[in-house]
């Protein structure tokens, strides 16, 4: 069986729901600008990935918008973590570290016994 995606697409998005509501911690923003702000840390993610994310997020009650006037342009909806968000971003921030680490151990040790 072929593999159509990249071992970092799948990962992003096991963690896209979790990076997203980081992201929102910081200030409210909106969809494209999330879009921008993933890139420019390195994770490239398409307008397609980030709606449906934000939807199901909405739909867990983890985030709050506002509609907002974009300035001269169609107004823009912000998100922002609700209190419920807030808890689930510190769990998921402590499961992923916890995670992180342990996979990095084997990877480590893997590459310390081939050496």
């Amino acid at each position: 069986m072929e593999e159509t995606s990249t071992p970092r697409a799948q990962w992003l998005r096991g963690v896209l729901d979790m990076c997203l509501l980081a992201l929102m911690a910081e200030t409210p923003v909106y969809g494209y600008e999330m879009t921008v702000r993933l890139a420019k840390a390195g994770l490239d993610v398409a307008d397609g990935s980030i709606y449906p994310a934000l939807a199901r997020l909405r739909k867990r009650q983890l985030v709050e918008t506002e509609r907002r006037s974009g300035g001269g342009g169609p107004a823009r909806t912000y998100y922002r973590p609700s209190e419920a968000g807030m808890q689930m971003l510190r769990s998921w921030s402590r499961d992923w570290s916890q995670f992180a680490t342990s996979v990095g151990s084997i990877i480590t040790q893997t590459a310390r016994e081939e050496s």
